[in-house]
This record gives C-alpha cells, structure tokens and sequence, in this order.
C-alpha cells in the first residue's frame, strides 16, 4: 500500500451495474407516444439515484441539486409514485429476500419484531403518541429473522397498539423463494418484549404455526430474549441510517412506506453482497 493514497468510496446512492440488472426487469415500462411525443423522458437508472439521494441525505426533493443530473425533484417525485403504484419496492424486496435465501443467509429459525416512533411532521396514519406527550405520530413495525435481515415492514399510527400488528406483520412476510420447494412464509418463532404481551395474540401466533417467545409484564427484568431480539433494534439503527427515515416529511403514507420498503431492500442487498464475500472458496479453485 501506497503512504498517502486512498480510494474514494462510492456514493450509496449510486446504482451499480449488477443492482440495476435486478431492478430494471421490476420497473414498468413507459410507451413513448409517436405523435405529439413531447421531451423524452429522463433515464430510470438517474432517476433511481435522484430517489436514493432524497432517501439517504433526507433532502427535500425541491432541493435535489440539478447538477448530479437525476433530473428534478419533481421528476423524481413522480417516478417514485408511479413505481410505487406498480408494486416495485415490494417486488424488490421479495426478490432480494429469495437471492439471501438461496445463499442461505436467511435464518427462519425465530423471527423478532419491534415498533419505536419515528418523528412526525404531517401525513396520514399517525396519531396521539403516547410515548411523546400525546404529539401525533407515527409507527415503524419491522420483523426480521434470526440475523436481522428485514423481511416485512410496516407503518401505522403512533396510538396503535404495538401488539395489534403482530399478527399483520407475520402476514406481512412474503413467501420467499430460493430454494427448491414450497416458499418459505414462517419462522419457526417469533420474539417480542412485553408491549406485545397478550394471551390472546400468543394464541394466534400459534394458530399461524408460529411459537411465540414473549416477555411478560410484571416479571423480573432479564427474560433472557434480549440476547436475540437485539437484531432488530440493530435493524432500526440501520434503517434510520436513511436520514428521510428518521422524520416523516411525506403526507402520502404510500410514498413514506414506499421509503421505508426501499431502505429495507437496500439493507438485504448489502448482506448479500456481504454473503457473497464471506462465502467459502471451494477447494481446488
């Protein structure tokens, strides 16, 4: 290694060729008229970055700088709603979910759920927080697997129970694919702290084949689940990394969710690249 030098990272907004063969299949495609066919319309790969831009610095996509040349804000705006309508960021995720599995860096063995508060300035689905002296607000519900990897999200109103939407999210977990064989749907468990201690859910959970592992109210602190369900609090730092995560500028909920959806995505493409470079070497190669 040469003193003095060093190499600059990329930009995490920028789309590298071997991401964008995954998502460009995904992305709808858009008939230019041949009369009156207009300015044609601005590369979907920019595009893409000018979206992955606002979702990592948080910029208010009025100030997208025109001179990184993802297009306007508006653009982007519009783009970002017309993938949403069609499903992409949902499809995105199920596909990166089943090349995770087929690597297998995919652990169904237990599942761990939480719903903290991001902050709110306007939007649908929120409520009276009654962990920020009744503010309204708004919910992230995130299941992971055994090692953190997101596998379904949702968002709701800061009132809303975090119990309440155990059941939606397990429901939420699409069927991975991968392997050979039926889609995987379940863990084998799920994990939980005590604002999800309800026998009634317990009884649910197991309806849908899933052994819920709870903590319970009035007990002695140390259920020993912390020692597992850490992962998804780490997977929350790792989506509040994503600065327009932290607060909810959308009004839209879609467009938030579609957010929230796209940084999930984005975290299980960075494990499989990780995957793929811890994997073992065969011998002989």
């Amino acid at each position: 290694m040469i003193r003095g030098c060093w190499v600059a990272r990329p930009k995490p907004w920028k789309v590298d060729d071997e991401l964008w063969a995954v998502i460009e299949p995904l992305l709808p495609k858009a008939e230019r008229r041949t009369r009156h066919p207009g300015r044609k319309r601005h590369p979907d790969r920019l595009v893409l970055q000018g979206i992955l831009f606002v979702l990592h610095t948080g910029i208010s996509r009025e100030h997208l700088p025109q001179e990184l040349g993802f297009g306007s804000g508006m653009t982007c705006w519009r783009r970002l709603a017309e993938w949403t309508e069609a499903g992409v960021w949902s499809q995105l995720h199920e596909v990166l979910l089943a090349k995770l599995r087929s690597a297998n860096a995919l652990d169904f063995s237990r599942a761990a759920v939480d719903g903290p508060h991001p902050r709110v300035k306007r939007g649908s689905k929120t409520g009276r927080s009654p962990v920020d002296r009744g503010r309204a607000g708004s919910k992230h519900h995130l299941i992971t697997d055994a090692t953190g990897i997101p596998l379904a999200a949702t968002v709701t109103g800061g009132n809303r129970n975090d119990v309440t939407q155990l059941i939606p999210l397990l429901q939420a977990v699409p069927p991975v694919r991968g392997k050979r064989g039926r889609p995987r749907r379940r863990p084998d468990a799920v994990l939980a702290d005590r604002g999800y201690d309800h026998d009634k859910y317990r009884r649910l959970v197991w309806g849908l084949g899933v052994k819920p592992l709870i903590a319970r109210r009035g007990t002695e602190h140390g259920s020993g689940l912390g020692t597992q369900r850490w992962v998804v609090e780490r997977a929350f730092a790792h989506l509040h990394w994503f600065r327009r995560l932290r607060i909810r500028w959308e009004i839209r909920d879609d467009i938030h969710e579609a957010f929230l959806t796209l940084g999930c995505a984005l975290i299980c493409w960075r494990r499989l690249i990780s995957a793929r470079q811890t994997a073992p070497v065969p011998h002989g190669l």
